[in-house]
């Protein structure tokens, strides 16, 4: 999912943009960011709680975009949150 995410184009219009009080730019490198820490096994508990808030954001901000593109980008980098919140959470079982 991570190369997958890389390899996609950022969507047009977004840079700099806020959408329902996230940044879209720092929502997409945090996403990233977690999933490779994720993926290294390095988070930390308050990591892990970052993690939990960054999945809420994506609640929000994802009814709000009306872009067609930047939906399905912005539903990936979700889906990967998502994943890597699953893996984390049974690392700790």
């Amino acid at each position: 999912m991570m190369a997958e995410h890389m390899a996609r184009p950022f969507p047009t219009g977004f840079r700099g943009l806020d959408v329902e009080g996230q940044d879209m730019v720092m929502l997409d490198s945090d996403a990233y960011a977690y999933a490779a820490c994720v993926h290294e096994g390095l988070l930390s508990e308050q990591a892990r709680v970052r993690l939990t808030r960054l999945t809420s954001a994506f609640g929000k901000v994802l009814p709000a975009i009306d872009d067609e593109y930047a939906a399905k980008y912005y539903t990936h980098l979700h889906n990967m949150v998502v994943l890597s919140a699953e893996i984390e959470s049974q690392r700790k079982k």
